[in-house]
């Protein structure tokens, strides 16, 4: 969801006052806008000259803003990040888009929004900048299959943030953008004086108080620090459709009705379905591991999971799926419950681990004989000739042989987003 608080803003017949926050909200971010000056073409253009630099102190105002309060609600535990959409990054297609829209910036003094903000308050130049962008627009969707792999795929590191890049804790990336940021509109304004010839000391006091509690809530989120995963764990919700109805739960709830349970033939399927971004995860000991595996599993400790975390996020398509096996369900759920609280979407856990898979798939392989010791947990519960790894027949099952096998199915993809809209508009 784009705003994480779906019982104030569900948009339904029902709960017609989301419709009046959002007219609010158009309301105030156009009154801005407008107010601010960003109506007018030549102030927008002013930026460029180093005449006239309010757009950028402007915009890193909000962005400043936005984020402190945005991460010190994190910190207190009013806002789930995960449940926060962030754009995806698309590294060659986002720097050639953002190259076209610089040009089109300097050369018509508008961004897509700004020019909506001159259009409706009647100028010609914001009108004739808006039919520029339809026309452009008409023109991108008449091509785009031309170069819609590169653009799509060219690039692509999903959810990324400054705090995956950097490796840095989020309070600390918090304070490092806000001290960047004080210290260009510091900047801004030297350039104003100078190249400017604009009178400082004309302007307001309060900008400097704005600036000091700025400083002080971003060491505030410092402070805060972040939750902790089982924090997080305590405050997850999925949504689920069963019988054809979604309802919310709780983490513990979805494990309890074993909703996110799949069973081995559904694991079976969908690793030959080739619309799916299948990730397995086999999260028990190497020396079990190299005995005997799934075939296309990745071996993870326990321990190196919240490692794994970033590359999950920053690697995940709409149609990624994240399955997590152990030899039953005691470590997988364990691990199952740390990625969840980490935000990776659509993790499922295998049913009744490998043990259900020799089970199932093993049955007639005379070379892997049951155990007659008794049932562990997290213990193998068959004997193996030799530590084949993926070479026993049962590792990778043949998809004719078992082309009709049955299963209930558990997955549920979440909804697929495309790119939405970046900088200014």
């Amino acid at each position: 969801m784009n705003f994480p608080l779906p019982s104030f803003l569900a948009v339904s017949a029902s709960n017609p006052w989301t419709y009046v926050v959002f007219a609010v909200i158009g309301f105030a971010f156009g009154f801005t806008l407008e107010m601010s000056g960003f109506g007018d073409s030549r102030k927008l253009a002013a930026q460029f000259y180093f005449t006239e630099l309010t757009v950028i102190k402007v915009m890193f105002t909000a962005i400043v803003v936005a984020m402190v309060l945005t991460f010190g609600a994190v910190g207190l535990g009013i806002l789930d990040f995960g449940q926060v959409w962030v754009n995806p990054t698309y590294i060659s297609s986002g720097i050639l888009g953002g190259l076209i829209m610089g040009v089109g910036f300097i050369v018509g003094g508008f961004c897509p929004t700004t020019s909506l903000a001159s259009a409706s308050t009647g100028k010609i130049d914001g009108m004739f900048f808006v039919a520029g962008g339809f026309i452009g627009a008409f023109l991108f969707g008449e091509t785009e299959q031309l170069f819609t792999n590169w653009y799509n795929n060219s690039g692509y590191y999903g959810r990324l943030t400054l705090m995956d890049v950097f490796h840095l804790p989020t309070g600390v990336v918090v304070l490092l953008v806000v001290l960047m940021a004080l210290f260009m509109f510091w900047g801004s304004e030297q350039l104003e004086r100078i190249i400017g010839k604009r009178d400082m000391t004309r302007e307001p006091k309060l900008r400097l108080y704005g600036a000091a509690g700025l400083l002080v809530l971003a060491l505030a989120v410092v402070f805060i620090g972040s939750p902790t995963t089982e924090q997080k764990y305590t405050r997850i919700k999925i949504n689920r459709t069963i019988n054809e109805q979604t309802v919310v739960l709780s983490a513990d709830e979805a494990l309890a009705q074993r909703q996110v349970q799949i069973q081995p033939a559904e694991l079976f399927k969908s690793m030959n379905d080739d619309t799916l971004k299948l990730t397995v995860i086999d999260v028990r000991p190497e020396n079990d591991f190299n005995l005997f595996h799934i075939r296309r599993s990745v071996n993870t400790a326990e321990a190196q999971i919240k490692a794994l975390v970033p590359s999950l996020l920053t690697g995940a398509a709409p149609n990624s799926v994240h399955v997590v096996i152990s030899n039953d369900e005691e470590l997988s759920t364990r691990v199952w419950k740390t990625l969840v609280a980490e935000a990776v979407p659509n993790v499922y856990i295998l049913e009744g681990g490998v043990n259900n898979w020799i089970s199932v798939f093993g049955k007639d392989d005379a070379s892997i004989v049951r155990s007659d010791a008794p049932a562990l947990p997290e213990k193998l519960q068959y004997i193996f000739p030799a530590a084949l790894g993926a070479r026993y027949e049962c590792s990778d099952p043949s998809p004719i042989e078992y082309e009709t096998v049955e299963f209930t199915p558990r997955i549920q993809l979440q909804l697929k987003r495309d790119k939405s809209g970046g900088g200014c508009g």
